[in-house]
């Protein structure tokens, strides 16, 4: 038998020895999240609610009738929602448990595919290993599948209308968010960018498909009217526990609501100022553009509203896959940091260091999700005030040097 295949080979590039390298990490990683981490679960369990929502709505109970006195997990889906995920409790509720883990990690293969491909790579460009593994190993997509909830799915419908949407297939656009948004309306602030780009065509089926699922599951439901009473209001709260919005720790940790209020003032006014210039001066470009908006409005969205979790942090991935993009807003060191504190798994929690490893495993999301904003705003504003001192903005806002094949209506290339 020849080993030969083991053998180095002069003249391989340093890509190849990446690749080669990754690969098996990659695959590995996925492995051990899939079948130890997440059959395994955790004391945090999303599946549970949602297979009993799933089973009353089946023998015609009630469904929204949880004790929200308690921090356990509960069903928080409308009725649409509660029809779409019904089949899930066909079988036991391991089996299926297990079955929403395998569709979960699919769903999330198939989103990182397509970005890929967004982005001008294949599966033979050492990007791939890189992007599967670095998913992987972080902490949302770990706790995505160990909590077993439905954020997987949500980021396929995300990087699906991010694809029909650079590709012009509006209609298309809307079914992907639209299906999204019957189950949980995260990703309702991207509608902002169809707005912005002018395309009408995505509303017509991103209304149009929860409005259709939502008449058809409501007589279906026992007890729709309570989502409304009961569970609506909840959803509208801010919680100070589980929480790494600007309120959310702000209370947990007893700052006054005037300075919460003026936290998220100062950055909501850095995300209006951002999508100023994005929208103004990038917009030509539209794969920066998108892709950039993107994560920039869901960002805020989190950290500035009632709730912000950090395994959201999911849905980042369009932007932070930006960074092969000459012209991206996160080729620098305050970036990363950034991505490190709402990505990575570690937990500083210290039994030496109590106080401050506490407070900075609590906090590190709600920095991380600040910082970001604060580098995209002032990396836009230096390149805005370069460009306005040159005399150059009728051109853009990226320097020469940064983009030296720049031309009119050319869609930056991946570097």
């Amino acid at each position: 038998m020849s080993l030969s295949f083991l053998e180095p080979r002069n003249g391989r590039s340093t890509a190849d020895v990446v690749k080669f390298a990754l690969w098996p990490i990659a695959i590995m990683t996925v492995l051990n999240r899939v079948l130890v981490r997440a059959v395994n679960g955790d004391i945090t369990d999303d599946f549970t609610p949602v297979y009993r929502a799933a089973l009353a709505f089946l023998n015609r109970e009630p469904v929204y009738n949880a004790n929200f006195d308690s921090v356990d997990p509960h069903y928080l889906y409308p009725p649409g929602a509660t029809m779409m995920l019904s089949p899930v409790a066909v079988i036991d509720p391991e089996r299926a448990r297990w079955l929403f883990i395998l569709a979960s990690t699919v769903a999330i293969i198939a989103a990182l595919y397509i970005l890929l491909r967004i982005f001008g790579y294949g599966l033979d460009s050492v990007a791939a290993p890189v992007l599967l593994f670095a998913a992987f190993a972080s902490e949302t997509v770990t706790n995505t599948l160990v909590f077993t909830n439905f954020n997987g799915f949500v980021l396929l419908g995300e990087v699906a209308f991010i694809g029909f949407l650079l590709s012009r297939k509006d209609l298309w656009a809307g079914v992907a968010i639209g299906l999204t948004i019957v189950v949980k309306p995260i990703l309702v602030p991207l509608l902002i960018i169809p707005l912005m780009t002018r395309q009408w065509k995505v509303f017509v089926t991103a209304i149009g498909v929860p409005v259709v699922i939502t008449a058809i599951a409501w007589p279906l439901s026992v007890d729709p009217m309570d989502f409304v009473r009961r569970t609506a209001p909840y959803l509208l709260e801010s919680r100070d526990y589980f929480n790494s919005a600007v309120v959310g720790n702000g209370r947990y940790y007893g700052l006054p609501e005037y300075l919460i209020f003026g936290i998220r003032g100062v950055l909501g006014i850095m995300v209006l100022a951002s999508l100023w210039i994005l929208y103004k001066y990038c917009r030509e470009d539209r794969l920066f553009f998108i892709a950039t908006t993107s994560g920039l409005v869901l960002t805020a969205h989190w950290l500035l509203g009632s709730l912000g979790q950090m395994y959201y942090s999911m849905l980042l991935f369009p932007l932070l896959m930006t960074v092969v993009l000459k012209n991206s807003l996160l080729r620098n060191w305050p970036a990363w940091l950034a991505i490190y504190g709402f990505t990575c798994y570690d937990r500083w929690l210290s039994g030496r260091f109590y106080t401050a490893g506490r407070a900075f495993d609590y906090m590190r999301t709600t920095f991380g999700w600040s910082l970001l904003i604060i580098v995209i705003f002032g990396v836009l504003l230096g390149r805005y005030l370069a460009a306005k001192k040159d005399e150059r903005l009728d051109r853009g806002i990226e320097p020469d040097y940064l983009l030296p094949d720049a031309g009119a209506g050319k869609t930056t290339k991946p570097a």
